[in-house]
């Protein structure tokens, strides 16, 4: 069996990107071709599109193409993989397959710097997509295309001629959303994952108050709120978020991200305090003094 693994941050995905798995299954011989969503690259400090989105773009833009894996293990380790990891594991899923590792020119040019750079040019097969001048070294598997674009020069200017039709929408969507709605999304998503409920968001800019956002969660009871904690450090350690301070216990936690508070609270500390209603008669109050009906 031959297997070739393509890696990405993907954030977003491109024309580029499609043209070189059409290009890898048209000239490799491979039986199966894994798309490797990276939770946070190795070489970044952040991500702008959560992990399941960019996964869920791949689905829809190879959707139908039978050789075509979406491989999600890099995204379920929710942390910063190096290439050797993964391969390994894949090795590990199919130990006779021959592994090719595909790569841009310019990765290509920066493999001295992978994690474990010599062990893993024993595991896999080289296979480069050309961007820009490059000149490759004799014996070197090409992919005979010429991608010029990327998905941070994407991301500044939006060009529908390399954002593929099957995503285009959500794409255009995403990016062009105010950066605090995607904050907040990556929050909610965070706490649905770990059954946090009762989830609710307070806009208190512009109303006096000392934060911008509040949001508040109810937890299933005492140390839930604590698991909540950990988990938002680890999925929002890649968005760039900071945890400026952390009054945590088994019944109240609040989180102090600078312009945002999260309230993580049992069900009967938010009866008992009734912050929904605090923020909202704030909001009410600053109405009044503003003249506003």
């Amino acid at each position: 069996m031959n297997i070739a693994i393509f890696g990405g941050s993907f954030d977003p995905p491109h024309s580029g990107h499609e043209s070189i798995v059409t290009k890898a299954l048209e000239v490799l011989d491979i039986d199966k071709l894994l798309i490797v969503t990276t939770f946070l690259s190795p070489f970044k400090d952040s991500f702008c599109a959560p992990a399941p989105l960019r996964q869920s773009w791949l689905a829809k833009m190879f959707k139908g193409m039978e050789k075509v894996e979406i491989f999600s293990y890099e995204c379920d380790q929710k942390r910063q993989v190096p290439t050797i990891e993964t391969v390994l594991h894949v090795k590990s899923l199919y130990p006779t397959a021959k592994l090719y590792l595909i790569v841009g020119s310019d990765s290509y040019a920066s493999l001295p710097k992978w994690n474990r750079y010599e062990e893993l040019c024993t595991l896999v097969e080289f296979v480069v997509a050309p961007r820009g001048a490059f000149i490759p070294p004799k014996d070197l598997k090409i992919l005979p295309i010429h991608v010029n674009i990327s998905s941070s020069k994407l991301r500044s200017f939006l060009d529908k001629r390399f954002i593929p039709k099957a995503i285009e929408n959500e794409v255009i969507a995403f990016y062009t959303r105010n950066p605090m709605d995607n904050r907040i999304e990556r929050i909610i998503t965070a706490l649905s994952d770990k059954k946090a409920e009762d989830i609710q968001v307070f806009d208190m800019s512009g109303k006096d108050y000392f934060v911008n956002t509040v949001v508040i969660a109810s937890t299933m009871g005492e140390r839930h709120g604590l698991s909540l904690l950990d988990h938002l450090k680890t999925e929002l350690k890649g968005a760039g978020e900071n945890f400026l301070n952390v009054d945590a216990d088994d019944n109240w936690t609040v989180i102090d991200m600078g312009d945002m508070l999260i309230h993580l609270m049992t069900p009967q500390y938010r009866q008992k305090y009734n912050l929904e209603l605090f923020l909202k008669e704030r909001e009410e109050e600053m109405k009044k003094i503003r003249g506003v009906e």
